[in-house]
């Protein structure tokens, strides 16, 4: 089953409260991860870790042009139902 938008984002959201001090529950994810407190390193662990439960893989050059959390749960959102469609 293709996960849909909310799941993707409360699992973004979960992977990164983990790493910074934030309250997934109201998180501005119009802003990025580097806003909200991450560094590098928790930036790559929250991607990585999603993209793990979620079972989506996704090529590191697409998620470079990324500006925001919304960005990449569109992206992971998108690819989730281009693997589903085949």
């Amino acid at each position: 089953m293709t996960p849909d938008k909310d799941t993707i984002r409360s699992t973004v959201l979960k992977y990164l409260a983990r790493s910074v001090e934030l309250d997934p529950q109201t998180a501005d994810t119009s802003k990025s991860m580097k806003d909200l407190g991450a560094n590098s390193i928790d930036i790559v662990e929250v991607v990585s870790s999603s993209m793990r439960e979620l079972r989506i893989k996704i090529p590191r050059e697409e998620l470079s042009s990324l500006t925001n959390i919304d960005g990449l749960v569109d992206l992971l959102h998108a690819t989730a139902v281009a693997k589903a469609q085949g």
